[in-house]
């Protein structure tokens, strides 16, 4: 059996942890100013952003200890290290977010039949300060977001609490001039809403994940196709590909000869595929099982 993978440049900085360690100090900032602010005004919206802005802080502290744990280096007992600790960290704020959505949509329906009056100048200062601060976090986490599912679900937060904040704020200049009460409540029934979509996207994505599903970016049968053209190369069968993390794609499967080749040859076929792979598919780690002759199944995929 061979096993190889390309070596890759792996993008974890120190900055990546030094910009959840701001963004964590300035939502905690957030969160105890709007928790204060809520209370005294009587604003459900500007409590339910302290409420997300507290999830924030708990996602950007998992994210941050996910971070942390994915550089520790692989043991006997974990042969993988804690490379999956940043996608299980994606999974638990993805969770955190449909659950305060839930939880908002219900205080939301029991304010529309209890409407009471807010103090709507409280609620202007503390979402334009809020909309600054989550704006800053949004920016500092934006590059690293793109690369990695877990900022990004940490970025999710953030962002859609940015957005929860403008609403809050359009909401309290309506009513102090207006007098609108039942505004703070039909935004938080928005933003809850919004939160459940974007929060389904991010759950779905890091349980496909978990669940060593094939990577949306790769097509088994492609895969098969061209690994089938290379000379002495009869059948890649019994196929597995899975993503360990954000920038690891394994691929484990048999592969059927149809000459008797030495080993010798074997490295150089499979020195040939592990790089027709990475460059088509940026899969970087190959084990491959060779036969020749062996009566096993064919079949591309086979149920273990």
């Amino acid at each position: 059996m061979g096993h190889s993978h390309q070596h890759h440049s792996h993008t974890h900085k120190n900055t990546k942890d030094r910009n959840l360690l701001i963004s964590i100090l300035l939502n905690i900032l957030i969160t105890t100013a709007q928790i204060i602010g809520g209370v005294i005004s009587g604003s459900l919206a500007l409590l339910s952003d302290a409420l997300h802005n507290f999830s924030d802080v708990l996602s950007l502290v998992v994210s941050y200890v996910a971070s942390k744990l994915s550089k520790q280096k692989a043991s006997v007992h974990r042969t993988f290290g804690y490379k999956r600790a940043e996608i299980l960290a994606a999974f638990i704020n993805a969770s955190t977010l449909v659950i305060v959505a839930v939880l908002l949509i219900i205080e939301a329906i029991e304010r529309f039949q209890h409407p009471q009056k807010i103090e709507s100048g409280l609620v202007i200062w503390l979402s334009f300060i809020a909309i600054i601060a989550n704006g800053l976090s949004v920016l500092i986490l934006k590059k690293d977001s793109e690369n990695n599912i877990n900022i990004k679900s940490a970025y999710l937060h953030l962002f859609t609490d940015m957005l929860a904040s403008v609403a809050v704020l359009i909401g309290g200049l309506l009513m102090k001039y207006y007098q609108l009460y039942w505004v703070d409540s039909a935004l938080t029934l928005l933003i809850a809403l919004y939160l459940i979509w974007v929060g389904y996207e991010l759950l779905k994505t890091s349980t496909k994940i978990l669940m060593l599903f094939t990577p949306e970016h790769i097509n088994i049968e492609d895969v098969v196709n061209l690994v089938n053209t290379l000379p002495k190369v009869n059948k890649l069968h019994h196929i597995h590909i899975w993503g360990l993390n954000d920038d690891e794609f394994h691929l484990e499967a048999h592969l059927d000869f149809s000459e008797d080749i030495s080993l010798t040859e074997f490295d150089d076929i499979l020195h040939e595929i592990e790089t027709l792979l990475y460059d088509k598919f940026k899969i970087n780690h190959v084990t491959i099982q060779p036969e020749f002759n062996k009566k096993d199944p064919k079949e591309i995929i086979v149920q273990d």
